[in-house]
């Protein structure tokens, strides 16, 4: 990839999350929390915030709910000064989705909410909002939940406008959605979890390294990469000129799993943007999600994680 590229987040399912942190939290009982947080959030907005926090400049854009949208600006601004917000504010609330911490028990809980933004006037309201962002110097990543299946046509030409256009497209997304969109061949990367892969090929897949490259080499025709999340397990990276395993090494409590899969994809991206390697993204993406994982993006910088944390990459 050249410098040059802009990268657009587009997120149709954005959310606040609230994380509730406190000690010995369970069933029936009535307990102060120590710490409460609430941020603007969705899969699209934790990547720019992931790449932001990298240095890398990057656009959000998507849907947000025109009645908090204020709110939403008011707190994107204590963000980063790297991301640029161009969200379409359309009728309605952005759901809550509420984290729930047992610092204590070193457990979590989460509790999600449906989004209700999309409508066929909201898609058209994005779609023009985006006419003015996109271009065939861009990188366009689809992140989260996709609309119902009567808006899912609507999504799919707006991709393959995107991509007749120039833009790389990047999906991570999960349901009947992402086998459609992979079907139109306009996609650049993906990245499901083995899960999601299963589903996508619609069959059962081995988790291990070679099961896993196996499967994502069938991806190739459609795809030029294929990264795939295994959780605490790595994660593995198949492209035409090869495929990859990767974990980390370096073992730390975790402190958090929200995110984490967000985090790995741009941690991937800004390093692949800068080498083009696939094995070098893949131990970046990895490092980026283990700071994730240990709040270690909360309270170091990048460079700071790149020379503390320990990833193995091998060739598969």
């Amino acid at each position: 990839m050249r410098r040059e590229f802009s990268i657009i987040t587009v997120g149709f399912s954005p959310a606040w999350d609230i994380t509730c942190k406190g000690r010995n939290l369970d069933w029936g009982l009535h307990k102060y929390i120590d710490e409460q947080t609430i941020r603007p959030a969705g899969k699209a907005l934790n990547v720019s915030k992931a790449l932001a926090w990298m240095g890398q400049r990057n656009i959000a854009a998507g849907l947000w709910g025109r009645n908090d949208y204020q709110q939403m600006q008011a707190a994107a601004r204590s963000l980063c000064s790297l991301i640029t917000i161009k969200m379409t504010a359309v009728v309605g609330s952005t759901r809550q989705n509420v984290t729930v911490l047992d610092t204590a028990k070193n457990r979590d809980m989460h509790l999600r909410n449906i989004s209700e933004l999309v409508s066929r006037a909201a898609l058209q309201r994005l779609k023009a909002d985006l006419e003015a962002l996109v271009s065939e110097s861009s990188v366009c990543i689809f992140a989260g939940a996709m609309p119902e299946e009567e808006f899912l046509p609507d999504i799919v030409r707006m991709i393959e406008s995107w991509h007749g256009r120039g833009a790389k497209i990047v999906l991570d997304t999960s349901g009947p959605a992402l086998g459609e969109i992979v079907d139109t061949g306009c996609v650049w990367l993906i990245k499901p979890n083995v899960r999601e892969l299963c589903e996508l090929l619609t069959q059962q897949v081995q988790d291990n390294p070679a099961g896993l490259a196996r499967a994502g080499r069938r991806l190739l025709e459609k795809v030029d990469l294929v990264l795939i999340s295994r959780g605490r397990k790595g994660a593995v990276v198949v492209s035409t000129d090869g495929a990859w395993q990767g974990r980390c090494i370096t073992r730390k409590e975790t402190f958090s799993t929200v995110g984490c899969g967000d985090y790995l994809l741009a941690g991937f991206l800004k390093a692949l943007w800068e080498n083009c390697r696939p094995e070098l993204a893949l131990k970046s993406g990895l490092k980026v999600a283990a700071a994730r994982a240990w709040g270690w993006d909360e309270r170091k910088t990048w460079p700071q994680v790149q020379k503390q944390i320990t990833v193995c990459v091998n060739r598969i």
